[in-house]
């Protein structure tokens, strides 16, 4: 298995995932665009010493952005949210 560092890219807090986190107890993280949704939950898992109950994981394709007359892309990424069972939670988003 990888390193947890390599996998779990950063924690991501947004409107729409501080809401997830308040009704359905969901956290939502970027992860490596080549993780699986095996690697997700052992990393969670070993990072925060918790235990996840489902991983759900979607992909964002890069954007393509421009200045002036130059164009760019932006990088595409992978969103996993991460269910974990009941009682426990990740102190890192202020947890209950």
């Amino acid at each position: 298995m990888r390193n947890v560092s390599e996998i779990l890219v950063k924690p991501l807090v947004t409107e729409k995932s501080h809401q997830q986190l308040d009704q359905h107890g969901a956290y939502s993280f970027v992860v490596a665009n080549d993780a699986n949704k095996v690697e997700i939950a052992g990393a969670i898992e070993k990072q925060f010493n918790v235990k996840v109950k489902a991983v759900r994981t979607m992909r964002y394709a890069g954007k393509e952005k421009r200045m002036g007359k130059f164009m760019g892309r932006k990088a595409a990424w992978k969103k996993a949210v991460v269910t974990l069972v009941e009682g426990d939670s990740i102190e890192i988003f202020g947890g209950e």
